[in-house]
């Protein structure tokens, strides 16, 4: 059977600049099976789609025991690395993110992201530092993915919100981020920046509006994610053949890309 610590370093193995980790992100068990069976190499959560698929609002509204009951079994359903998307760590004080850490590394995950949500820096780091130590405590080589948010500062790639960006990645890693995760419609020019300027791994998104994967890749991103995107595509489409069924009595819907058959068969 593969270890949880052999599976934390095949995926931090995964993070290469030029031919990046890509994750087309699962939400739940079906989604997860469904990514493995696509090809992928590892998969990752969303949070988004794990709080939707709840019934909750993205934006740490899920409560944790959900979350650790769904990455958990995500883990037991996939041969593959996990990594857990948990938001901003589900506690103020540093003590809690190392103690929902430790949580979320006895569900079997290898990686997390973590979401600094622009606290400052120093704060940021104390939580990172945590989780670090969680991961050291349980003798897991844990992907600790560093979100930062400075897409919310505004224009992204202008002097200002680079030189925040990499401050902020400077910091990160040194208090013990393997990676970090900067979102938005980057430049190829803008990634180049980051991957040549930081001694770690970095991911960008890929979704409307961002470069496509090649590209991507060839600017230097180490780890590719969809995020919400395929969420969103799924919950729209339903949406969409949901109307039209109560809408419009005539309609009659398309083949879906996957039967039932199919369906049963990869989740099954």
């Amino acid at each position: 059977m593969t270890t949880q610590e052999s599976l934390a370093r095949d995926f931090s193995s995964l993070h290469v600049a030029g031919a990046p980790l890509i994750l087309p992100n699962a939400w739940d068990a079906g989604s997860a099976r469904i990514v493995q069976a696509a090809g992928a190499h590892a998969v990752a959560t969303t949070s988004a789609g794990v709080s939707w698929s709840l019934g909750y609002s993205d934006g740490q509204h899920l409560p944790l025991d959900l979350a650790l009951a769904s990455v958990a079994r995500i883990v037991k359903v996939v041969d593959l690395p996990v990594s857990a998307d948990i938001e901003g760590g589900f506690g103020e004080l540093p003590s809690h993110v190392e103690e929902v850490v430790g949580q979320f590394i006895s569900a079997g995950v290898v990686g997390i992201n973590l979401e600094d949500s622009l606290r400052p820096v120093e704060e940021q780091t104390e939580r990172i530092e945590a989780a670090r130590a969680a991961a050291d405590n349980a003798g897991v080589a844990l992907f600790i993915n560093a979100r930062i948010d400075t897409h919310r500062l505004g224009a992204i790639g202008d002097d200002r919100w680079l030189d925040e960006t990499i401050e902020r990645a400077r910091a990160y890693a040194a208090a013990g981020a393997s990676g970090i995760f900067v979102l938005g419609a980057l430049t190829p020019g803008t990634i180049q920046t980051l991957a040549r300027t930081l001694q770690c791994p970095v991911n960008v998104a890929f979704g409307p509006g961002t470069l496509p994967i090649r590209e991507l890749a060839a600017a230097g991103a180490s780890r590719i994610s969809a995020g919400s995107s395929l969420t969103e595509t799924v919950y729209g489409l339903l949406s969409q053949m949901a109307s039209g069924m109560l809408e419009d009595e005539t309609a009659v819907p398309e083949l879906p890309a996957l039967s039932y058959s199919e369906l049963n068969s990869i989740i099954g």
